[in-house]
């Protein structure tokens, strides 16, 4: 009996062991917080790098993300999640709608592609707050020098 309960127990913390951890909960962020969030990610911004990402809050499924973009990226299309931007600094040309150009599946729920045929431009600037539909092609399609952003992906839930 003591032989069964060790080999469950032993097979138990294998089991444990070999799941991802799970995010830490982080619900708050002061104006500090995200003033070095930004100094980091434009610290750690590589040539040719059109976006760095650093978190800045945890609670899932939720999670919010500081980037910090200097250069026109993938266009992208979210199919369970809506997003939400807040521009912290800069400005930029966001681009919605339309049909994503080259279109390629990241994984089960996201497509990308280089850009954006058809959809509506429009410029965005510090303060401005914008949610994207989820099934929406999305695109900063140009970046007015640099342009940051706190970023929120958005479960919906069934029937929405």
């Amino acid at each position: 009996m003591r032989a069964i309960g060790f080999s469950l127990a032993l097979s138990l913390m294998t089991l444990a062991a070999a799941q991802p951890a799970a995010e830490p909960v982080k619900t708050f962020a002061s104006s500090a917080d995200i003033a070095a969030l930004a100094a980091k990610a434009k610290s750690d911004h590589k040539e040719g790098q059109p976006t760095v990402i650093e978190p800045i809050l945890r609670l899932a499924p939720y999670a919010a993300n500081l980037e910090y973009r200097s250069a026109v990226g993938p266009a992208a299309v979210h199919e369970k999640e809506a997003e939400m931007f807040y521009v912290l600094d800069g400005s930029a040309t966001l681009t919605t709608g339309g049909k994503l150009v080259n279109e390629k599946r990241t994984n089960a729920d996201n497509l990308t592609g280089t850009g954006i045929t058809g959809g509506t431009e429009r410029r965005v600037s510090k303060g401005d707050v914008i949610m994207v539909p989820e099934n929406t092609p999305h695109w900063f399609s140009a970046i007015n020098g640099t342009v940051t952003l706190m970023s929120m992906h958005v479960p919906r839930t069934a029937g929405h």
